[in-house]
């Protein structure tokens, strides 16, 4: 063989090798992504949108951070279908409104966090979310003498930041599965299509206090649930206290049996958040 097929062969050699290094450098870097991607998706916390029920119970809960003026008619409706619900109240309405913050809870309706001054707790320092949470459920428990542990942050925004600090100071993290739109100043017919057409056992319905047409709303679709088999319950009689998973792309809550892959890709905000 002359000196020029010598040399051509070793070349051909070398580009192979290359080629070799080069295919198996990009495989393994793509596999290490993949896996890199794969933790952080597994890693991603979630809260309650939802939960798994044996029976046909779902939870109507009511945020309060501005405005009293149909929390009277709205507790009268309550009473009179024999309804008890969640409300998460703020801390600048708790500190307004004490004498509503006592009255809900003397109507048999349990109190929820919902933060102190409603801000975006994403961008917020660990220390900064642990005072919003801590100072308004100081204020709560001073006025009905109880702790609350269910919390739902504001606008619906959370990351692991937020739920591990609420989990620390004893809170299920909660947020909803149909929301209302109450806040939007629809119609009380919209409302009442809107909860009725996605309703379904283990549902947390979001609505509000001082709705416009909430109170209306509320009046037409309880006594449409009941006719339909449905009881209303306080999300604190809806979720799983322990023994439970939160599936990652739905925020469905489900007792412990064979937990699946917790890898599933995470699950989208919920539209029209305001409270």
């Amino acid at each position: 063989m002359g000196v020029i097929d010598l040399r051509g062969a070793v070349s051909k050699i070398l580009v192979l090798c290359l080629a070799f290094v080069a295919f198996t450098a990009v495989h393994w870097l793509s596999e290490q992504a993949i896996v890199a991607v794969g933790a952080l998706l597994t890693a991603r916390l979630v809260p309650i949108y939802r939960v798994e029920v044996p029976k046909k119970q779902m939870a109507i809960s009511f945020d309060a951070m501005w405005g009293a003026d149909y929390t009277d008619e709205l507790l009268r409706i309550l009473r009179e279908n024999g309804v008890k619900t969640t409300f998460f109240l703020g801390g600048y309405w708790v500190e307004k409104y004490p004498e509503y913050v006592k009255k809900i809870a003397a109507a048999g309706h349990e109190i929820g966090n919902h933060s102190y001054s409603h801000p975006h707790l994403n961008s917020l320092s660990t220390a900064a979310i642990r005072q919003e949470l801590q100072r308004n459920h100081s204020n709560i428990k001073t006025l009905i003498g109880t702790d609350p542990f269910l919390f739902r942050p504001p606008f619906g925004e959370y990351n692991n930041k937020v739920i591990e600090v609420a989990k620390e100071l004893g809170y299920y993290t909660i947020q909803w599965s149909i929301d209302s739109l109450d806040w939007r100043d629809v119609s009380a017919g919209f409302i009442v299509d809107r909860v009725l057409s996605q309703a379904g056992p283990g549902e947390i319905v979001l609505m509000h206090n001082n709705g416009k047409h909430t109170a209306a709303a509320v009046a037409q679709f309880l006594p449409e649930l009941k006719k339909r088999g449905f009881e209303i319950v306080p999300i604190s009689e809806l979720i799983y206290r322990d023994g439970f998973y939160i599936e990652s792309h739905s925020g469905t809550q489900r007792p412990t049996r064979v937990a699946p892959d917790r890898g599933s890709a995470p699950i989208p905000m919920r539209e029209g958040v305001r409270q």
